[in-house]
């Protein structure tokens, strides 16, 4: 059998990823985990959090799935993405899969055109239609100042650990992400030391990639790269 790891980003909670959990758990019999880190979820509570406790939580729910089941798929979006790769280092898992990780952060070009959109919609009397507007508007004065100094601490920390990684990835990465700029991709394509790596770009999609334009494709992709064979390539002998 087979266990499958899905873990939100920052500031967020398992609705940013339940389109990509509802299609697999449609399309497979594994067992689908997608836990909530701490002070995460639709009501924010990040006071006093740290982010040992969001690596723990989720460190929690992949033993706790690896008890269970043979197999093991790990998914992270976003900070969840950057868990998830540390995890992947210190834990076999058979794939690994990183949507918009965080593994740097801020695309200032694309961050001023999301502004900038914003502007216009609301010169235009749209607001309350623009979703990036409505997404953010709800976290807005909820985030402690506090929260946001633990999830860079969380980056820096796991960042050392990407080399480390070995399983078969797939990076997915949506063009128009204002949070995450799309080099990360090219940048944790270098770090990683999987031999098997995909790279995909979406053109459409902004940071909340699973619940973009492109999410069908998106899931998609996502279901065949786990589904599909892995190829063991045989160690060089040592001289």
């Amino acid at each position: 059998m087979v266990g499958c790891l899905i873990i939100h980003g920052f500031t967020g909670g398992p609705y940013e990823v339940d389109p990509l959990a509802d299609y697999l758990k449609k399309n497979t019999d594994w067992h689908i985990e997608v836990p909530t880190l701490p002070g995460h979820g639709r009501n924010l509570d990040l006071k006093d959090v740290s982010y040992k406790k969001w690596i723990r939580a989720a460190e929690d729910s992949l033993k706790k799935l690896k008890s269970k089941y043979d197999k093991i798929n790990i998914i992270g979006f976003s900070m969840g993405g950057m868990i998830a790769s540390y995890l992947a280092s210190k834990y076999k898992v058979e794939n690994l899969v990183l949507l918009a990780p965080s593994g740097k952060f801020l695309s200032i070009r694309q961050l001023s055109l999301d502004i900038a959109s914003v502007a216009a919609d609301g010169m235009r009397g749209n607001l309350k239609k623009n979703k990036l507007y409505v997404h953010y508007k709800k976290k807005m004065g909820t985030i402690p100042f506090k929260a946001n100094i633990e999830f860079i601490k969380l980056i820096k920390f796991t960042r050392k650990y990407l080399k480390k990684v070995t399983s078969p990835v797939l990076i997915a990465q949506g063009q128009q992400d204002g949070m995450v700029p799309y080099k990360t991709a090219y940048y944790l394509d270098k770090e990683l030391k999987s031999k098997q790596k995909e790279v995909v770009f979406f053109e459409r999609s902004r940071h909340l990639i699973c619940l973009g334009d492109d999410k069908d494709l998106l899931n998609k992709m996502v279901y065949e790269f786990l589904m599909e064979p892995k190829s063991e390539k045989p160690e060089k002998p040592s001289q």
